[in-house]
């Protein structure tokens, strides 16, 4: 009996498991990377850079501290591309892929565990999800490769093989990590090709397919172009995630560019709006971008991507939820709603939560890097943004930040891909409250 007590007080809740399969998965990618094969030079990579690197490869970010392309070996950017495939799909999605391969029963726990992980409604068909999920995120990642690869071929020869499958994947994961970068041309990311055609539409689809959410795929793959017959969420994510592509890019038209062609100008607005909410990508130069855009940028980046997705970022539910309450509050009702259905109290208090720790960090990042790096509190806002985000977007300061700076962005992508709420709950009790209430006295709010 007592041994089955002790069992119980260190099993592992599906949120414990979740951060620190991260964690252990971050920290043996650090160490990999660290290696003297990892690098171009065969040197050795300081851990706090190696952790950094890992850090934003597993937690689909993009922001790095040595050009990805020119200082790792294909050893490195192999690890690292292997970690963006972990960090996109989940820890607990490959591990139940492994466990799926070798044909072992899938315990209830791990069920559990996977539906957390992948934000599913229920537990029930969880294991056919996942197997749903692998199999269409191989074929995207491959059809996205093969779009690409007789552009990177006629560039690149043989070589261009690599580097399609190499950014077909860290689009899809959203991750933005790129190769192109050489000794003499740092950080390129896709500036080479913003006018590309097939480049940029290949890149931006993948960054929508993977950022809009597993779930979503199955009411598409089921339902097919009967919309009234998708989950309210689903309806939710697809518009929402439209109106944050077209919006902006519009603004960004007007805004930036000017020196572009009309075609190059129109292409260059929309790739700018579809990266910036999770994958890092770019083809401009965003220093260069107008203020107002930078701000924007901002606000997208803390959106980022759908609940369930490869994509970080508070979530386009989160926002919509938010906004559908201000929207009930203005009109007096009792209940935000979309599409005839209410949203569920709790979802509106999770939302206002999440907002709420996502400023927080945010913000006191910002602060902090500003404050010891003496830099700009708007570019280092934008960093921090990008970081929690995990987006990957830069101002080109990331670099030449000192060990505390690179602790801060590491802690907030580490945050934003496990998410905030998800850490709360592993560290904090699991039991539920109890259901009295306390005496009711009203406050005054606005």
């Amino acid at each position: 009996m007592s041994e089955e007590i002790i069992s119980r007080r260190f099993q592992l809740s599906s949120f414990q498991i979740i951060i620190l399969g991260f964690a252990g998965v971050i920290l043996l990618g650090a160490l990999l990377l660290m290696l003297p094969i990892s690098t171009q030079k065969g040197c050795i990579t300081p851990f706090n850079e190696a952790l950094f690197t890992a850090t934003s490869a597993v937690c689909v970010t993009g922001l790095v501290i040595h050009d990805t392309g020119s200082y790792w070996s294909a050893f490195g950017q192999t690890i690292i591309l292997t970690l963006i495939q972990i960090g996109g799909l989940g820890v607990v999605t490959v591990a139940a892929l492994f466990a799926l391969l070798s044909r072992r029963r899938i315990s209830l726990m791990q069920r559990t565990t996977l539906q957390d992980a992948i934000s599913a409604p229920n537990v029930g068909g969880i294991v056919r999800l996942a197997k749903f999920i692998l199999w269409g995120t191989f074929l995207i990642e491959m059809i996205g490769a093969l779009a690409m690869l007789p552009v990177f071929c006629r560039d690149y020869g043989w070589h261009g093989i690599w580097k399609a499958a190499f950014h077909s994947i860290s689009a899809f994961c959203n991750a933005g990590f790129d190769i192109l970068g050489t000794a003499d041309n740092l950080y390129p990311s896709l500036t080479g090709y913003a006018q590309n055609p097939m480049i940029n539409i290949t890149i931006m689809l993948l960054i929508i397919i993977g950022g809009i959410g597993f779930l979503t795929w199955e009411d598409i793959y089921e339902n097919k172009l009967q919309f009234r017959r998708y989950r309210m969420q689903s309806k939710v994510i697809l518009i929402f995630t439209l109106i944050l592509i077209i919006f902006p890019a519009i603004f960004f038209f007007f805004a930036d560019f000017a020196a572009l062609p009309i075609e190059a100008r129109l292409l260059a607005a929309l790739f700018q709006s579809v990266t910036t909410r999770t994958a890092g990508f770019n083809t401009v130069n965003l220093s260069a971008m107008s203020s107002s855009s930078q701000g924007i940028m901002i606000l997208l980046m803390l959106i980022g991507g759908s609940p369930g997705s490869t994509a970080g970022g508070m979530k386009t539910t989160t926002f919509a939820v938010l906004l559908a309450n201000i929207v009930a509050t203005y009109r007096q009702q009792d209940s935000a709603h979309f599409f005839d259905r209410r949203v569920d109290y709790n979802a509106i208090k999770l939302a206002s939560t999440i907002l709420t720790m996502y400023i927080a960090l945010f913000f006191s990042g910002g602060v902090f890097i500003s404050a010891y790096e003496n830099l700009p509190l708007s570019s280092c806002l934008y960093e921090t943004a990008s970081a929690l985000g995990t987006v990957g977007l830069t101002l080109g300061i990331t670099p030449q930040l000192h060990i505390p700076s690179q602790l801060i962005l590491i802690l907030l992508m580490y945050l934003g891909r496990v998410g905030s709420l998800t850490l709360m709950y592993a560290a904090l009790s699991v039991k539920k409250a109890v259901n009295s209430k306390l005496p009711l006295e009203k406050i005054t709010i606005g």
